[in-house]
């Protein structure tokens, strides 16, 4: 198959083309490397500030429009696959849809459907909007919230759902708000009909997994506008709290707002990775990191396990979205190394049985294959 792969985020895209070349197909990945993590791509669609930054990325994508036709699948890694305004975007949408096959689109991040469902309803236990009956929204979800559900962003979105030919999820998260909503595609059908569940995928190096040398090393990256929201504020201050208590037992290392190839470099040594709480499963740092056999402290909720199928290996340290709860569990494993040393083998287990690349990138083909031919 000739795929065209549009857009990026947390090198989602880029591990999915690793798997799918490897296949067999042919694949072509346009992007804008997902800002400052600067992830490879084939089609460079970065843009820069400033008149001679738009200038220059206007010239690149008007150069690559006509290089995008031709594919058998076009697939976005969302409804804003490229650094446009939502009016703009819908003519390149169509643009795509018109000369290329089949057009699917990830639900693996920000859109329409997600802040609909929770700001109308409290469908999970917690999520960026709320924690238990307690409001939680920072001010990164409020701007996101508005631009998605009463701007042109929203527009978009819908739009795109309704005329692609398959919605995956990619998360449990991402997957209910989908599951649930009444919005119905161009052809009638409810959405959930062409909605469908397929993991993140993630290469498992080579090296072995490394167990415990003195110290429990835990490591943390840091976005600064994006904290809040993932609450790696919250992990940060229970693990510097508790560094304090135990200097010998634990030390922490924190990246902040640095590429992709020496964040990676920083992880590899780390023990245990704290990534995020207002989530039902892991995302790509979370994989990433227990790839490599250091132990995710994030969300690992039953709904998450259940949508993938996974009722053995559960090694995700699930903590509730507080203070304490990220507290209580960052203690414990402090405080037992062998409880990380096992935890460290479980993890690498878990990606390998559920998110390894050329499994997952089979699914993905298996998924093209089966779409109703373009006329």
């Amino acid at each position: 198959m000739k795929i065209l792969l549009l857009g990026e985020y947390s090198n989602v895209h880029n591990t999915l083309a690793r798997g799918l070349r490897e296949l067999g197909h042919e694949v072509t990945l346009a992007s804008n490397g997902d800002y400052w993590r600067d992830y490879s791509r084939d089609i460079d669609l970065a843009r820069e500030m400033g008149f001679r930054g738009n200038v220059s990325f206007l010239y690149r994508l008007l150069r690559a429009l006509p290089g995008m036709r031709g594919y058998d699948v076009v697939q976005l890694i969302n409804p804003v696959f490229i650094e446009l305004k939502a009016e703009r975007l819908r003519y390149i949408f169509d643009y795509l849809r018109k000369h290329n096959g089949r057009v699917v689109l990830l639900a693996a991040g920000d859109d329409y459907y997600y802040p609909a469902l929770h700001t109308q309803v409290k469908a999970m236990r917690y999520s960026d909007y709320y924690v238990g009956n307690e409001e939680h929204c920072c001010d990164f979800v409020r701007r996101q919230t508005q631009e998605w559900l009463h701007g042109a962003k929203g527009r978009l979105a819908r739009y795109v759902a309704r005329h692609c030919d398959a919605i995956v999820a990619c998360a449990y998260e991402y997957w209910l708000p989908y599951h649930l909503t009444e919005d119905t595609s161009a052809d009638g059908e409810r959405l959930d009909r062409k909605l469908h569940s397929i993991p993140f995928a993630c290469v498992l190096p080579d090296s072995p997994v490394r167990k415990v040398n003195g110290k429990v090393r835990f490591f943390i990256g840091i976005s600064r506008e994006r904290s809040e929201m993932k609450g790696t504020d919250i992990m940060l201050r229970a693990a510097k709290d508790l560094q304090a208590l135990y200097p010998d037992r634990m030390e922490i290392v924190v990246a902040n707002g640095v590429p992709f190839d020496e964040y990676c470099k920083m992880m590899e040594s780390a023990d245990v990775l704290l990534d995020q709480i207002y989530s039902y499963g892991p995302g790509m740092n979370a994989l990433m990191a227990m790839s490599r056999g250091i132990v995710a402290v994030s969300g690992a909720e039953p709904e998450h396990y259940r949508l993938l199928g996974e009722d053995e290996v559960r090694p995700i340290v699930n903590v509730w979205p507080c203070y304490d709860s990220v507290y209580g569990n960052i203690r414990k494993l402090v405080l037992d190394p062998g409880l990380v040393d096992r935890l460290k083998e479980q993890s690498r287990e878990y990606v390998a049985r559920n998110h390894e690349y050329i499994s997952v990138a089979r699914r993905f083909v298996r998924l093209y294959s089966e779409l109703p031919a373009v006329d």
